[in-house]
């Protein structure tokens, strides 16, 4: 069943990043967020590694919460992982289709962390970080 199909970047829906109901971070900082999803981390600020979770290249999701969570262009953004992914010093976050799929990893995956629309938000998750309209 597919709760949620589509999201348009802009929307009045702010995003939100999530983690598993069980997950001992109450917070996580929108700096700690950066390094985390730009491959410069790949552990909570606990220390646990983190399995990142995305959404596939040109979704407007990744476009939407990247730029806004970096301040940079989604352009700048690909080039950057380009250079990564080539050098071999991190590798991309493993990328999903649809909400539901990032709900559904998140939920049953303790270690995974992942962003959805506020009102897709379950009993089966925990919010960590808010954007601020």
């Amino acid at each position: 069943m597919t709760l949620f199909t589509s999201f348009t970047a802009g929307a009045t829906d702010p995003l939100v990043v999530i983690v598993h109901k069980d997950n001992p971070n109450k917070q996580i900082s929108q700096h700690q967020l950066v390094d985390l999803y730009m491959g410069k981390y790949t552990a909570f600020p606990d220390g646990t590694l983190a399995k990142v979770l995305d959404y596939e290249q040109g979704h407007p999701l990744r476009t939407f919460f990247l730029t806004s969570l970096t301040g940079r262009p989604i352009n700048q953004i690909n080039a950057y992982w380009s250079q990564v992914k080539f050098s071999g010093k991190a590798s991309f976050p493993q990328a999903y289709q649809s909400i539901d799929a990032i709900l559904e990893e998140v939920a049953s995956t303790p270690d995974a962390i992942g962003y959805v629309p506020a009102t897709a938000v379950t009993e089966d998750v925990k919010v960590v970080y808010r954007f601020v309209q």
